[in-house]
């Protein structure tokens, strides 16, 4: 990650108002940037690169994009982007003057994007309701993978992360939740293999997943038992870096200060603080042989955490058990 875009993550996000409790139907949520995020050079960058790419696309249709917030949500664009890449045809109003018939075409466009990008409408991070209600987030990625998709070579600016907020309307009130979302890939993910002996793990004999974890929990309690710690989840508890640095001291006789790390973290910028910080500890001494995203770590992701673990248990197992070998006579 670039340091510059890794400050402006680090940055406490300031307040974000909540929408109106009649915003929201109960049930309903909506995720918000935080205006962090939306000041983030990278993310800056994005949204200039694609509207450059765009513009060039529809040049000859003398279409000009300003704003890819208020000027992609009535389907027109979408429209002549889609049928420009695509090369096809699509049978829909050219101009649609009305709210009502600017959704319908912006539906027609959207599930012809849908097909030709073969995404799974269940993971799809975008959907005619955020798209037309001018959700940045939704409309970004959907032109990620337009252009991922049609146009590989267009110079997306690899790494674009951002903090969200998550508001959720319910009977007892609005909840918020914080995450960190992933915009374009991150740049070293090309060179990450595409499946590893933790992939095949969980595909092929996911019954044998527990048996893993409960052997790398029992390590990870034999180190932190005197520390006065313990771990009964590992997808969870190592998601804030503060016992993954802790153990990582303890393995690797490691003294970090207080000032270098957040002991109480209360945002995922400063859990992806802690965790980008014992992943490059780790990094340093050898011992994180796959690429291993801090994101996902924090993201709570089963396989990247127990990747970073398995790191630690082979390295302490092994030596442990050489150091129990009975040593050969000088002589």
């Amino acid at each position: 990650m670039e340091p510059e875009s890794l400050y402006n993550l680090l940055q406490l996000p300031k307040e974000v108002g909540p929408p109106p409790e009649e915003g929201l139907r109960q049930g309903e949520k909506k995720k918000f940037l935080t205006p962090t995020s939306r000041k983030d050079p990278r993310f800056e960058e994005l949204q200039k690169v694609l509207m450059e790419w765009i513009n060039a696309e529809l040049l000859p249709e003398h279409i000009v994009v300003r704003s890819l917030e208020e000027d992609m949500f009535d389907g027109l664009i979408l429209h002549h982007l889609f049928q420009k890449l695509a090369g096809v045809k699509l049978e829909v109003e050219e101009i649609a003057l009305t709210a009502t018939s600017q959704r319908c075409k912006l539906e027609v466009v959207l599930a012809a994007a849908n097909r030709s990008l073969q995404v799974d409408e269940r993971q799809v991070k975008w959907s005619v309701d955020t798209i037309f209600n001018k959700d940045l987030l939704a409309t970004l990625h959907l032109l990620v993978a337009l252009a991922k998709r049609f146009q590989p070579n267009v110079p997306l600016p690899a790494s674009v992360q951002v903090e969200v907020i998550t508001m959720e309307s319910t009977k007892s009130g609005l909840k918020s939740e914080k995450s960190v979302e992933q915009l374009t890939e991150r740049s070293k993910d090309k060179d990450q293999p595409s499946n590893d002996v933790f992939d095949e793990l969980f595909k092929l004999a996911p019954e044998k997943v527990n048996a893993v974890k409960e052997a790398i929990m029992t390590f990870v309690n034999q180190k932190l038992d005197r520390l006065g710690l313990s771990v009964q989840n590992l997808d969870t508890q190592f998601a804030d870096g503060v016992i993954l640095l802790l153990l990582i001291g303890q393995l690797q006789g490691f003294f970090l200060h207080l000032k270098e790390f957040y002991l109480t973290p209360s945002s995922p910028a400063e859990m992806l603080h802690n965790v980008t910080l014992a992943l490059e500890l780790l990094k340093d001494e050898g011992l994180l042989t796959s690429p291993v995203s801090p994101e996902d770590i924090v993201n709570k992701d089963a396989k990247s955490t127990l990747r970073v673990l398995y790191s630690l248990f082979c390295e302490h197992k092994l030596k442990a058990s050489t150091d129990r070998m009975p040593r050969a006579s000088p002589n």
